[in-house]
């Protein structure tokens, strides 16, 4: 199972919003697209999600049960959270019974409450609905899983719990992970291999890739590496920042702490 884009391009009217984007994403995989608000990062997922149709280039999804988190939970509000998780398996014309056991089972693996499941979205919490969210992709077991930026709103504690939660089930089921953030250091946790990408129009122009497994990151080597990145010229200049800070570049960090780093032209 591999998902293949090549020579993707899309534009708006007559704004071009991506262009010659080339990616690669093999079975068990976990890639970031980083990069500022207006890059296409967004489009770009919606692209590969079949949402919206190229204007120019190919994608061949080699996946079977690929799913979608958004960066807001889109809950339906008059569906309790139960049967919110339970929607796409009502799409795929699983049996009531089984799809209410099944959605249960996983909206409890996710921390939520019994009573939880019979609350409708305008009574649980912001977190509480992102765990709803993350359920109805789980239920459905995903090989690929698209994240468009579903932590953003969440607080750090809430992130790193769920952020755990994410790669628990993801190792499990040997699913690959395709998530789109401007956040380094959330990218620094989650994935294999980060691409860069600027703006105007959007383009990957950088590829970094961290060799230290994802269950043994600590806090500490998270930072380092983030830090490290912001020192990159390609991720500074795609985040709009002033020239190279001194320190330490991500190619020297990762020679010490189990990482490596390839810039594109």
């Amino acid at each position: 199972m591999t998902l293949r884009v090549t020579g993707l391009g899309h534009r708006f009217g007559l704004a071009d919003v991506l262009a010659d984007i080339d990616l690669e994403l093999p079975a068990g995989e976990s890639v970031a697209l980083v990069g500022p608000s207006g890059c296409g990062k967004t489009t770009l997922l919606n692209l590969i999600a079949g949402l919206e149709r190229p204007s120019a280039g190919r994608i061949d999804n080699g996946y079977a049960r690929p799913a979608c988190v958004f960066q807001q939970p889109r809950l339906l509000p008059w569906q309790t959270a139960l049967d919110n998780i339970a929607l796409g398996l009502k799409a795929v014309g699983v049996a009531r019974r089984e799809r209410e056991r099944r959605a249960a089972t996983m909206g409890l693996r996710l921390g939520l409450a019994n009573a939880d499941l019979d609350k409708f979205p305008h009574q649980l919490s912001g977190g509480m609905q992102s765990r709803v969210a993350l359920a109805r992709a789980f239920v459905l077991e995903p090989d690929l899983l698209l994240l468009d930026e579903p932590f953003s709103a969440l607080d750090v504690g809430l992130k790193a719990e769920l952020y755990a939660l994410l790669l628990g089930e993801i190792a499990a089921r040997r699913a690959s992970l395709l998530t789109i953030t401007h956040d380094l250091m959330e990218a620094v946790r989650l994935s294999d291999r980060i691409l860069m990408m600027a703006p105007a129009p959007g383009r990957i122009v950088g590829e970094y890739r961290l060799d230290r497994p994802r269950g043994q990151r600590d806090d500490g080597w998270i930072y380092r590496t983030t830090a490290a990145f912001m020192d990159e010229p390609a991720v500074r200049a795609g985040f709009g920042l002033p020239g190279q800070q001194a320190g330490g570049s991500v190619v020297a960090l990762a020679s010490a702490a189990a990482g490596r780093a390839k810039d594109r032209p």
